[in-house]
């Protein structure tokens, strides 16, 4: 195991979750990755989602909820099984899907009116391909990849270390050319190991509503959490605040949960198609020293309607000066509006997120 802890990224998660403020909606999700029949196992996932609205007297009521369990090839990652709450039937065609590249661009063909609602189920689907991707960290970590032990150094230039081990360079910021991951790999013929720090409980003792429930994490399971404030504007059509929090964790084989990606952003949503104003990343766990410069790319979304976002974002932000994981917890902004409208609007139902 190659570790290199004088290149690591920020070490600083967030303690806790802030308190719910009177007048918002909370939009929470989990998506659990575990392998029960060993790490080079098929992935077990299971996914839960909630919509929550705080009204002004501090009452807090359920308004949307879903979940999904599914089956993940642990070689070929393609989709062998199934099962949402609500139910839908044409998600049936995603069976044999990669999940993978090209995954929301099936979903989106098959179940296009989801994205369209910003349904509670989309996001989780939305999220497998991310999730699914990062698991591939518990394998590092429990040990199950020995054919990427250090190997011999590469000339300085080459890139046959980087080909030997599938990877490429300048996917994000953590992975550009020059970075640590990619200089590594170059030289040394091995991906280098990155260790965070202990994972805070983010659900503050005295606020039950915090957090929608989730099960205890296995040993070597992943899980992918996000958080969504929208808060209350001040006047018809005027801004809402968004609050938004991501991360990624791991649980080693003593039961510790560590973080290995978190961000935390914050914004302004205006107008009635809901046009960004202001928006700002922040960087509190990463793996490598070059991953927080991806940050600046956050304030590219001013000006964008959030109705754009989840495609603009896909198209638009790639390439070294962006992370993969900050772009979802940017891309899934696209919901703010159905969200805004559980507080705008009294009488639009109590199912935003359904």
């Amino acid at each position: 195991m190659l570790l290199l802890p004088e290149a690591a990224g920020p070490m600083d998660p967030a303690p806790t979750t802030p308190s719910r403020p009177p007048g918002s909606i909370r939009r929470t999700s989990s998506i659990d990755t575990a392998r029960p029949d060993g790490l080079r196992g098929d992935l077990f996932i299971t996914a839960r989602a909630r919509d929550l609205r705080t009204d002004l007297d501090g009452t807090a009521s359920v308004v949307g909820e879903a979940e999904l369990d599914a089956r993940v090839d642990g070689t070929t990652r393609e989709l062998r099984s199934l099962v949402t709450m609500p139910a839908l039937p044409a998600l049936d065609l995603l069976i044999g899907t990669v999940v993978g590249p090209g995954f929301r661009r099936r979903l989106a063909d098959e179940v296009p009116r989801e994205q369209e609602v910003g349904s509670l189920l989309h996001l989780l689907l939305d999220d497998l391909p991310g999730a699914a991707l990062v698991s591939g960290y518990a394998l590092q970590r429990g040990g199950a990849l020995e054919d990427l032990e250090p190997r011999a150094a590469s000339p300085e230039g080459s890139t046959a270390g980087a080909a030997a081990l599938g990877v490429r360079d300048d996917l994000c910021a953590g992975w550009a050319h020059d970075a640590t991951m990619m200089v590594t790999i170059r030289t040394r013929g091995a991906i280098p190991m990155a260790m965070g720090p202990p994972a805070p409980i983010l659900e503050p003792p005295d606020d039950p509503w915090s957090w929608h429930e989730m099960p205890p994490l296995a040993p070597h399971a992943m899980r992918r959490r996000r958080r969504l404030d929208v808060l209350p504007s001040t006047a018809p059509e005027t801004a809402h605040g968004v609050d938004v929090h991501f991360r990624d964790s791991h649980m080693d084989a003593d039961g510790a949960e560590s973080v290995v990606h978190e961000y935390s952003v914050s914004g302004a949503v205006e107008g009635v198609e809901g046009r960004v104003t202001a928006m700002a990343a922040r960087a509190r766990v990463l793996p490598w020293m070059e991953c927080p410069a991806a940050v600046a790319s956050a304030d590219r979304l001013i000006g964008m309607p959030v109705g754009e976002l989840r495609t603009w974002v896909r198209r638009e932000m790639t390439g070294a000066s962006t992370c993969t994981h900050l772009n979802d917890t940017l891309r899934a902004l696209g919901d703010v509006t159905v969200l805004a409208s559980a507080l705008d609007n009294t009488d639009a139902g109590d199912t935003p997120g359904v």
